[in-house]
């Protein structure tokens, strides 16, 4: 039986910086989601389960090491980090102000601001899943897990 899903997934620890308490916690609980449940399809019908490493090289590129169960090499797929920095800094932009008003606790701006902030992540979900097409098919709910991940890789680059 073929398993299209990401059985273990790693960031490379040379491209991670430490950030906010709130982003760590993101990175920490995408990582968790995205190991209970996804969907992850190395294109020419390449069995899984995957381990994944993601990792940025050259400032600006995004390396997705994806390899086999037994950790032996299946394809590194590298894409460029700029259509992304548009959406991954309004997204920062958009979780800064949704961390603060968590701290001041006014309801009805946190939710207005946490409806902005999942639009600006579906926006780069899309984006990620146009980017991976042809190389890589995901699923939405791990699309977006994908995009948390490289929403922190990208601090970094």
């Amino acid at each position: 039986m073929t398993e299209h899903r990401i059985a273990d997934i790693q960031l490379d620890a040379v491209s991670l910086i430490r950030y906010r308490d709130e982003v760590e916690l993101e990175r920490k609980v995408a990582i968790y989601d995205l190991l209970e449940d996804n969907y992850f399809e190395l294109s020419g019908c390449v069995e899984g389960p995957y381990l994944v490493q993601l990792g940025v090289a050259e400032g600006n590129r995004l390396i997705i090491d994806v390899r086999d169960a037994d950790d032996a090499p299946l394809r590194t797929v590298k894409l460029s980090l700029k259509p992304f920095r548009g959406v991954v800094r309004d997204y920062f932009q958009i979780c800064e102000s949704y961390f603060d008003a968590l701290k001041m606790r006014t309801v009805k701006r946190i939710e207005t601001i946490d409806m902005a902030r999942r639009g600006l992540h579906n926006e780069g979900a899309a984006l990620l899943t146009e980017t991976l097409a042809g190389k890589i098919k995901v699923d939405i709910d791990t699309a977006r897990r994908l995009f948390t991940l490289l929403c922190v890789l990208h601090i970094r680059a």
